[in-house]
């Protein structure tokens, strides 16, 4: 539920505590933080940052907002210029791209803003799903809602949510980790801070990778502990 009061919004907000416990709070946001996502649409001076998910294994779950947001934009900034190359052609898409991944992230954040100010609309996109989930774009956005200019998220395919839903386990509260760290011991370390997290877990791991952290989650969690193994989420085998 929410209140509208003078100058913001009281907003009730349902959370699980650390012992799993269920409860309400009340946050309070301004008025001006509730209408930042409106200004992204409305008429500015900037370009505009798109963010664009793409399909994690079947073509047939881009959509049309996607293919038109990635028609419409100046510039595409992709994780792998190759990958996102061969999604484009198939839909007849002749956007020029520039490489924008991890390792040359500090890089191109600045001339990536500098194009975004003169007015240059960018769709920023990874291999396969949510920009920024487990992927690049965190840091641009950042630089780009620091820097004023408008931000627009667009909805599509995400793996862990795809699963989740099909999974059987609980779908919420759930807890998004991401990649683990790749050596054991480090691994141990971390799954050992999430033994007693009372929420449903979601991690990703490399195919060649995965017999090592199942054998390592068993040992820590235990062999009560439910799981679930998904993979070619969305693909016609």
């Amino acid at each position: 539920m929410s209140v509208a009061i003078s100058d913001g919004i009281r907003l009730w907000v349902r959370a699980v505590r650390r012992d799993g416990v269920f409860g309400s709070k009340p946050i309070f946001v301004r008025r001006s933080q509730l209408c930042r996502c409106k200004k992204s649409f409305a008429q500015h001076d900037t370009g505009t940052l798109f963010l664009v998910p793409t399909p994690i294994g079947n073509l047939d779950d881009m959509t049309v907002r996607a293919i038109d947001t990635l028609r419409s934009v100046d510039l595409i900034a992709a994780e792998d210029t190759r990958h996102t190359g061969q999604l484009l052609s198939h839909f007849d898409i002749e956007t020029r791209q520039i490489s924008f991944h991890e390792h040359n992230t500090q890089q191109r954040i600045p001339e990536l803003l500098e194009k975004l100010r003169a007015g240059t609309n960018i769709a920023q996109v990874s291999d396969a799903g949510m920009p920024s989930i487990s992927d690049p774009g965190t840091e641009l956005v950042a630089a780009a809602t620091q820097a004023g200019i408008p931000v627009v998220p667009l909805p599509g395919p995400n793996a862990g949510l795809t699963a989740l839903i099909a999974s059987g386990l609980a779908p919420q509260p759930f807890t998004f980790y991401g990649f683990l760290p790749r050596k054991v011991t480090e691994q141990a370390a971390t799954l050992t801070n999430w033994v007693h997290h009372p929420t449903t877990l979601i991690f990703y791991e490399a195919p060649h990778r995965l017999g090592k952290t199942l054998t390592t989650m068993a040992q820590v969690f235990g062999d009560e502990r439910q799981a679930v193994v998904a993979r070619e989420l969305t693909k016609k085998i």
